[in-house]
């Protein structure tokens, strides 16, 4: 399962996140909570965003993405 959260407000990157932007943030997070609740992700799940080219980030706004429904190993990649 891959989901890509993303708010409508145009924010860069995490980098590009401020005070102003931290009940967005929050409301995101409980967002994605719901979404794992409703996707039955009842094993876990991981969310992660790229922050910079060097960190891999491709689309240059904000986003989420939710993957899970299947065992994670570490180091990521």
């Amino acid at each position: 399962m891959h989901v890509i959260v993303i708010p409508k407000k145009p924010i860069p990157s995490a980098d590009g996140i401020t005070e102003a932007d931290e009940a967005l943030v929050g409301h995101l997070f409980v967002a994605m909570r719901s979404i794992a609740a409703q996707l039955e992700l009842t094993g876990g799940y991981r969310v992660t965003t790229n922050c910079g080219r060097d960190a891999g980030q491709e689309v240059m706004h904000l986003h989420f993405h939710m993957m899970g429904g299947r065992p994670m190993g570490w180091p990521p990649g």
